[in-house]
């Protein structure tokens, strides 16, 4: 039933705990884990930027960044995601378990979802996050999202 779980990781202390979870349930059902982590960069593009210019939307004060600051920003954003699965597979297999990875661009509600369909996984483990005493009573978004979206039962670890 739990042969395969999918986990998503922002890096957060809470993904993390979900992931230790996890590595639990793939022990006892002798599963195979894959991380994932989802980014997403979005920016508006002026084409028409010249380093003269000061950058943005005129008369709006909302910055636009020219295609290569919106793709060092890309880049970074790739590196840290792929900083995060590595810190999480070295934890997976540190516990003997088998783990892959798969960084992707996108909606992360969107991407795990598919993924979830897609790869035919038995279970999603993931996060939830309180980000103060009122809001503690309600998951992340992301959670909630991929809670009404996901075709596989769901396990969220706060």
């Amino acid at each position: 039933m739990f042969e395969r779980i999918l986990v998503p990781l922002d890096g957060s202390d809470h993904s993390f705990r979900a992931l230790d979870a996890a590595i639990q349930i793939a022990k006892k059902f002798t599963g195979k884990i894959t991380l994932v982590h989802v980014y997403h960069v979005s920016a508006e593009v002026d084409v028409n930027y010249e380093a003269s210019q000061e950058p943005g939307v005129p008369g709006t004060g909302v910055p636009v960044m020219t295609a290569s600051e919106v793709s060092k920003l890309d880049r970074y954003a790739s590196e840290a995601g792929n900083g995060i699965l590595s810190e999480g597979k070295r934890r997976v297999e540190a516990e003997k378990v088998e783990a892959e990875t798969a960084l992707i661009e996108g909606n992360a509600v969107e991407e795990v979802s598919r993924m979830a369909e897609e790869g035919k996984f038995g279970l999603i483990v993931i996060g939830a996050r309180g980000i103060s005493h009122v809001r503690e009573l309600f998951l992340g978004s992301v959670t909630e999202s991929i809670m009404h979206h996901a075709s596989c039962p769901i396990l969220v670890v706060k």
